[in-house]
């Protein structure tokens, strides 16, 4: 990927108005459409800038996609810096999902002038449980869940996006199924081994850009543990707010609440 055409690379762009700006990052398996539903609000009163990472299926350069370089969030955060010089952007709202909540803690982390706040929305440091820390998973769990995306792709998309969404809302669902599915298992697998296997709790403590963590009712990935655990170890303040949905997805599937919460959180 040449740094000096980010913006095109990354499908980059801004809409709306406003004196403040807000960045929306999508996480794994996703892209910028995952936002369409808090958009046309948003940009009432913001200047949204939206974007595809270099994993995602709708990035047109993702045969590009490197494991390797990627095997770690840094790279992510140093993608999203520069991006950001390339807009000259001098502040922001960062509003990330999912592991690109991390990512922007650690894009903050080294350049805190840009962030003025960091919304983290199902976002999580670490995945595997350990003694004192309960991510979620047991190791069998995630090496079962990498062997189903290797061995059978197209399944396991529909089934993790019909339990990462939530069933109830199948419009949502298949939206997230068909990222998945235009990402497909060339990246798939190494990503998830690098977004799954990651454990990123020793950097919140090096955070000090205020942060708002939003957390659904019930996330089959991030249990409310965690939340809890982000928010006494964040070093600056922060709050945690709960959505009345279930699912890692509340922008798709509880979209007004989850614009109320924003609303509130950034004019408080």
């Amino acid at each position: 990927m040449v740094i000096l055409d980010l913006l095109r690379n990354m499908n980059g762009r801004i809409i709306g108005s406003g004196k403040e700006t807000i960045i929306l990052a999508h996480g794994y398996g996703g892209d910028q459409s995952i936002w369409d539903k808090i958009l046309p609000k948003l940009c009432e009163s913001y200047k949204i800038v939206l974007f595809d990472w270099c994993f995602s299926g709708a990035n047109l350069l993702k045969h590009h996609f490197d494991a390797e370089k990627y095997s770690s969030y840094e790279p992510f955060a140093d993608d999203l810096i520069a991006l950001v010089d390339e807009m000259k952007l001098e502040s922001f709202i960062f509003v990330g999902h999912s592991m690109s909540g991390i990512i922007g803690c650690i894009a903050s982390m080294k350049r805190p002038t840009l962030f003025k706040r960091l919304i983290l929305v199902s976002s999580s440091p670490r995945f595997i449980n350990v003694e004192n820390y309960e991510g979620g998973f047991d190791i069998a769990e995630m090496e079962e869940m990498f062997r189903n995306i290797e061995e059978k792709y197209d399944v396991w998309s529909t089934n993790f996006a019909s339990i990462a969404v939530d069933p109830s809302d199948p419009p949502s669902v298949d939206k997230f199924d068909k990222c998945l599915k235009r990402m497909g298992v060339e990246i798939a697998l190494p990503l998830a081994k690098s977004v799954f296997l990651s454990d990123y709790r020793h950097i919140l403590d090096k955070v000090i850009t205020p942060c708002t963590i939003i957390q659904t009712k019930v996330d089959f990935a991030v249990p409310n543990s965690v939340p809890t655990f982000m928010h006494n170890t964040i070093k600056g303040e922060s709050t945690v707010e709960i959505i009345n949905t279930n699912g890692h997805f509340p922008q798709l599937t509880a979209h007004q609440e989850f614009l109320n919460v924003i609303h509130r959180v950034l004019t408080s």
